[in-house]
């Protein structure tokens, strides 16, 4: 409850998303699929400055997008989909109380176009502060996923999976089944700490230097598998390195993650050459020789973006690799990460 006087600070917090494999899967057109990932931090972040304004003709919402500088009022209900379509289109999905104003303020750490989910993560978080805004119901971490990827569909007409939005409301490693798109079953796959804390040592996730962005080359794979009758088998290995991966990890074997990751990603090529690019491959031949075992372009794959790597048991070797990275390309990053427990995050400051 809320008196006129007293201002509330709703939070929100959701994982971005690596090491996706199965990706491709878990589309309209793949109709079933299997996908493996990791949420991770650096997550995006939400916060809602609430106040009650029940005199007001019509709520008075602003967003500030920390990451882009950008802070501005929405002047239109529904909102108009300008300079942020994403954000705005989660706040004309959700049916929000008319007597409450508020300020959005959102920020993610991971670089725009990292090819992480992060888009997927920054709707999770919105749409789930903004659910707290509604006494009396209140959406499971499963529907705020669903809701998130109506977002992008529906309102923004976009060619978009579901594992994304899934893997930031749940986190952890998640093993997604998808029976009949949209629909899936989410299942945590829930390992020792030692395993756990094993597989965060090895893991490295290195940004590209550009973002990624949907491609020309994604439509042709796209349109290859729309024609009727069309030959889909080449997403059988996808899926396998999806189950691949999770049996693994159950059994805290390292080098089969591994080669599930080496897997996925000839899986990837068999769709179009381009969905690795020879920056990954650059990136690829150098963690080899510093001792990685397992490699995979997150995402879609194509030109920009990420790649995730998973290095053997000396830890000097990946910070070898660590070093030696900007010989490559001064613009390729490597950007820490830790694999988070928890999805969506949801509670009011004191």
């Amino acid at each position: 409850m809320m008196d006129g006087s007293r201002r509330r600070v709703i939070n929100a917090t959701a994982p971005v998303r690596i090491c996706d494999l199965g990706g491709w899967t878990d589309t309209w057109f793949a109709e079933y699929g299997a996908v493996f990932n990791l949420g991770v931090y650096p997550y995006a972040e939400v916060q809602l400055y609430v106040t009650r304004t029940a005199d007001a003709p019509a709520p008075r919402v602003v967003i500030h997008a920390e990451n882009f500088g950008d802070r501005y009022e929405v002047r239109s209900v529904p909102p108009e989909y300008d300079k942020h379509p994403l954000l705005e289109a989660c706040l004309d999905i959700m049916d929000l109380p008319r007597d409450l104003s508020f300020e959005v303020n959102l920020y993610s750490n991971a670089p725009a176009g990292c090819s992480t989910g992060t888009s997927a993560a920054v709707s999770v978080a919105l749409l789930g502060a903004l659910d707290m805004l509604s006494p009396g119901r209140r959406m499971t971490p499963h529907e705020v996923a669903a809701m998130a990827h109506r977002v992008e569909t529906e309102k923004l007409g976009l060619q978009c999976g579901i594992q994304d939005q899934l893997c930031s409301a749940y986190g952890g490693a998640c093993f997604i089944e998808m029976h009949a798109y949209p629909h899936a079953s989410v299942s945590q796959v829930q390992v020792s700490n030692s395993v756990w804390w094993e597989l965060e040592r090895r893991l490295a996730l290195v940004f590209l230097g550009r973002s990624h962005a949907s491609s020309e080359v994604h439509g042709r794979v796209i349109a290859g598998f729309e024609r009727e009758n069309a030959d889909k088998s080449a997403l059988a290995p996808l899926r396998k390195a999806a189950h691949d991966a999770k049996n693994a990890l159950y059994e805290g074997d390292f080098a089969a993650f591994g080669k599930a990751m080496l897997l996925n990603t000839e899986g990837q090529r068999a769709l179009h050459p381009a969905l690795v690019s020879p920056e990954a491959e650059a990136v690829f031949a150098l963690a080899r020789a510093h001792g990685a075992i397992g490699w995979k372009v997150n995402g879609a794959g194509g030109d920009g973006g990420s790649v995730t790597l998973l290095f053997g048991p000396e830890s000097e070797k990946k910070r070898a690799f660590r070093r030696a990275l900007p010989s490559l390309n001064p613009d390729f990053a490597y950007i820490p990460t830790y694999l988070s427990r928890f999805g969506l995050r949801q509670w009011e400051s004191a």
